[in-house]
């Protein structure tokens, strides 16, 4: 083989091996871009299911809704009830002695005074119905801001229910303390600070925070006698987080131990006083509005001399 044949095989193996390489890398350039789209196809299914869950909560929230106000309609359909059928008895009374022809000057007088009385009332209904009203929205406002912001917790650690007109907030105790302790667990804040934003954008309202306790014994010690102990030490601990961490005014909460007897399930077996180990917050009814509706009109019907 002479030198230029030489040559020419030399060039031309190499050039083969150029265009291998350049295969080679393109293939795997190929190859790493599906692995990144298929991880960002896998992320965007958990999403997807993530979106689903949601919204099945979400319906689940919309129904206990409705249910709540269609209560409240009936209540205030029998209520409207009553007063008309006050009003239409008065009517027919006055029609009756009207027609009768017996009525004096001043019976007449004290029977006019009776129905306006009646009117009275019927407006003092109507104002306790829109009270009500307005209390039941902001309820109902209340408990949907709550699981908004918890909705992502296990629903059988916390519970948000509203019973005649009180909003409860019941937390089991795994989430915030170590077995018979009321020392507040790390995990506990992700918890209290949620719940504390909430209670943060209500600044008028005052609520209780509740211990409770199974019916075992605990170990008696410095600071924990019995379960009356360890529900109020509880209690106390979750105020002085939310007053010292998440800067809710302490006048506004109040600390409360019921130890072992406002059981929520049976203590004969683990998964019942699981359920009965529990911190509970109560929103309490603003009461001091609901006695100012009510005074003008116990001042207007006391008697006389007092």
């Amino acid at each position: 083989m002479t030198i230029g044949m030489k040559t020419i095989a030399s060039v031309g193996i190499t050039a083969m091996l150029m265009a291998s390489c350049v295969g080679s890398k393109k293939y795997k350039t190929l190859e790493s871009d599906y692995g990144v789209l298929n991880n960002k196809y896998t992320q965007l299914q958990k999403d997807l299911q993530q979106c689903e869950n949601d919204k099945m909560k979400m319906g689940n929230n919309v129904t206990s809704l409705e249910g709540i106000i269609a209560n409240q309609k009936e209540q205030i359909k029998v209520l409207k009830e009553q007063s008309d059928y006050l009003k239409g008895n008065s009517a027919e009374v006055m029609n009756r002695l009207a027609e009768m022809n017996v009525l004096t000057g001043k019976q007449a007088e004290s029977v006019t005074e009776s129905l306006k009385k009646l009117q009275e009332r019927d407006v003092y209904i109507k104002d306790l119905q829109g009270e009500m009203a307005r209390k039941d929205s902001m309820n109902m406002a209340l408990v949907m801001n709550l699981k908004g912001s918890l909705g992502a917790l296990d629903d059988e650690d916390i519970d948000i229910q509203v019973e005649k007109g009180v909003v409860f907030i019941s937390i089991s105790d795994k989430l915030l303390f170590t077995s018979g302790s009321y020392e507040v667990s790390n995990k506990a804040y992700s918890v209290l600070e949620k719940i504390a934003v909430v209670l943060n954008n209500q600044p008028n309202i005052e609520f209780l925070v509740e211990g409770h306790t199974d019916n075992v014994a605990v170990r008696s010690g410095a600071a924990i006698r019995n379960n009356w102990d360890l529900s109020v030490l509880r209690a106390s601990s979750v105020v002085k987080i939310l007053q010292e961490r998440y800067r809710i005014d302490p006048k506004r909460m109040t600390a409360g131990g019921r130890s072992e007897y406002v059981p929520v399930a049976t203590n004969e077996n683990a998964s019942g006083r699981a359920a009965n180990r529990r911190t509970r917050i109560v929103i309490l009814p603003q009461l001091d509005q609901f006695f100012q509706l009510l005074e003008p009109n116990t001042k207007a019907e006391a008697p006389a001399g007092r």
